[in-house]
């Protein structure tokens, strides 16, 4: 059981969707900073509010147990995040793409290998020889 576990973390599949996850926890606090530390401070001086979220916040209903508040700022904070991360990705797929095409048509060389070097290739003759003359 525990060889079927290790067979199934190792495949690349499950390696590459643990790297995604992590790249995008990463990148979505990357946005966050962004809409926090530079669309904030703009969407302050515009509205005079702290932040977007709390922009447009009308109060329906007060009463004791806690105030009705419809939120349309906060709402729109969580768009711009996706809005933000959606052209993210987007650049990020079509430059993955246009590098898959470019290698499909070989314009891009995948891996080359190294020529070998002149002792490299006396080396290799010096074995073949040793082993014609051992046969």
């Amino acid at each position: 059981m525990l060889q079927d576990l290790k067979k199934f973390l190792m495949r690349g599949n499950v390696v590459d969707l643990a790297v995604a996850v992590v790249i995008g926890a990463a990148f979505g606090l990357v946005v966050s900073s962004f809409v926090d530390n530079i669309i904030n401070p703009i969407i302050a001086a515009i509205f005079g509010e702290p932040d977007i979220s709390q922009v447009a916040a009308i109060t329906l209903r007060e009463s004791a147990e806690g105030d009705a508040v419809l939120r349309i700022g906060a709402f729109l904070q969580q768009v711009l995040d996706f809005v933000i991360i959606g052209t993210a990705l987007f650049f990020v797929v079509q430059s993955f793409q246009k590098l898959q095409e470019r290698r499909a048509n070989q314009e891009v060389p995948a891996e080359e290998t190294p020529t070998p070097t002149d002792e490299a290739l006396l080396l290799s003759e010096i074995r073949d020889l040793l082993k014609s003359q051992a046969s």
